[in-house]
């Protein structure tokens, strides 16, 4: 489960996603850290999509019907939908509006939470 390398970046990127949150408070080291991780993981099933044999896996294999498949799918919906609204807020912050800085520390729990269970799923999911 954990010995594929798309799966050891994305608990790298998940540690440094965490020390972002934590030192939150200086810009300089989160902003840039934030919108990184955000470019990989929109980045990640462009990647899985070029190198991996998902269509062998998904329709030939008939895993496209598999509930894990879904759950896994619905999870990065929700963490995609979770980073539109934190870059809502923090363009909002950086104008000086900082009555969002509750909502957007908010959805940043969001953000690690959905993206942990991104993360767990994707593991379950890779072959062996």
């Amino acid at each position: 489960m954990l010995t594929a390398g798309t799966v050891w970046a994305a608990l790298g990127t998940y540690a440094l996603m965490l020390a972002a949150f934590r030192y939150a408070n200086q810009r300089t080291f989160h902003v840039p850290v934030m919108i990184s991780e955000i470019l990989f993981d929109l980045g990640m099933p462009i990647y899985l999509y070029l190198y991996k044999d998902w269509y062998r896996r998904l329709i030939v294999e008939s895993e496209l019907t598999s509930f894990l498949v879904w759950i896994h799918f619905m999870m990065l919906v929700m963490m995609y939908a979770l980073y539109v609204m934190q870059v809502k807020t923090a363009l909002r912050m950086l104008r000086s509006d900082n009555s969002v800085r509750k909502d957007h520390r908010a959805q940043g729990k969001a953000v690690l939470l959905v993206r942990a269970l991104v993360i767990f799923t994707g593991a379950l999911l890779v072959e062996s």
